[in-house]
């Protein structure tokens, strides 16, 4: 099995390390390429100091998709998985992976799509592979799956995933305009391509806050995130929604109205809080001025991008641009 796991970090240094350890013990045959945010405390030399690390590359963009998309970049095998540096995988894990993108497995129903529903006909190429990931509130069961536009489509959780190769060339990687939900939109990428996603329980990972105490001068809590889950700055959250929507779908009455009972429900759990006491009205009407301002430069900003379209829906993917790397420490 020739699998590269790709990790991104930020500040997160003693996170990392226990993200190190279990990959050195659970995955000890995979390439591991750490992607280093411009990061304050010691990662760098932290990384280079440990012989399990095949590849560091440094980047000076906080934004998360351009991290993964350096790492991809860098990553030489056939399969390539993306950890968060704020995750520990489960022995096992691994040999999750390699069931999950064996397409002679997938063909022979191995394994299920979307939450217990045979992969339809045609969708035969399994692009990703996805599992449990031990954090509070995530799913265990399966994968969220959502119909839109007449599409399925199976979303992926970017601290446990894993690609095939093909599919990252196909789909150009991760979208770099966007600060969160770059998982997602690669899902949506994968369904418009005939490409499945699997679920496998093995596929385990933990928090790898859960390992040890934290060092003093450091966070307990991941700095980049993605999937909009625990981000709570209302303005790209609704411009990356907004985006995402229109650049995978165009302008229809499906994206406007997800778009809308996304907004309405927000809206009201904030008015609830407001009510409760939780919070203030004058941030209430902020966060409403936010999500109208983030909408509206999403969708103009998703337009520009089907526009610039070259057959991926990813105009800022990884042959956007060359420059990502400021170092790279290559020891293969």
């Amino acid at each position: 099995m020739q699998l590269s796991v790709v990790v991104p970090t930020l500040n997160g240094r003693t996170q990392l390390v226990a993200c190190l350890d279990a990959l050195a013990t659970a995955a000890p045959e995979s390439e591991v390429v750490v992607v280093n945010g411009p990061s304050a405390d010691g990662t760098t030399g932290m990384v280079r100091e440990r012989d399990d690390v095949d590849v560091l590359v440094e980047v000076a963009d906080r934004n998360l998709n351009v991290a993964r998309n350096a790492g991809i970049e860098h990553a030489s095998g056939e399969w390539i998985a993306i950890v968060g540096h704020d995750r520990t995988v489960e022995p096992g894990w691994d040999d999750a992976v390699a069931a999950g993108l064996d397409p002679g497995a997938a063909r022979a129903g191995a394994h299920v799509f979307a939450e217990g529903y045979p992969m339809p006909g045609g969708r035969d190429r399994v692009g990703a592979v996805t599992g449990p990931t031990g954090a509070d509130g995530e799913r265990r069961d399966g994968p969220e799956s959502r119909i839109i536009a007449g599409r399925e489509v199976t979303y992926v959780d970017g601290r446990n995933v894993a690609f095939s190769r093909a599919a990252l060339d196909a789909l150009d990687g991760f979208d770099e305009y966007l600060r969160t939900g770059g998982a997602r939109d690669l899902a949506h990428r994968l369904a418009a391509n005939g490409y499945a996603v699997d679920w496998q329980d093995g596929m385990c990972v933990q928090d790898a806050a859960a390992v040890g105490p934290t060092r003093p001068g450091t966070s307990g809590s991941p700095v980049i995130s993605d999937g909009g889950r625990t981000e709570r700055d209302w303005y790209w959250k609704y411009r990356a929604l907004a985006y995402r929507l229109v650049k995978n779908y165009g302008v229809r009455p499906t994206t406007a109205r997800r778009l809308a009972s996304h907004a309405v429900s927000d809206a009201l759990s904030g008015f609830a809080g407001v009510v409760r006491g939780d919070g203030a009205p004058t941030s209430w009407f902020a966060n409403g001025r936010d999500v109208l301002t983030g909408s509206g430069r999403g969708d103009a900003a998703g337009l520009l991008a089907r526009w610039r379209d070259r057959g991926r829906r990813n105009p800022n993917g990884i042959s956007s641009r060359s420059d990502r790397a400021v170092a790279v420490y290559d020891r293969r």
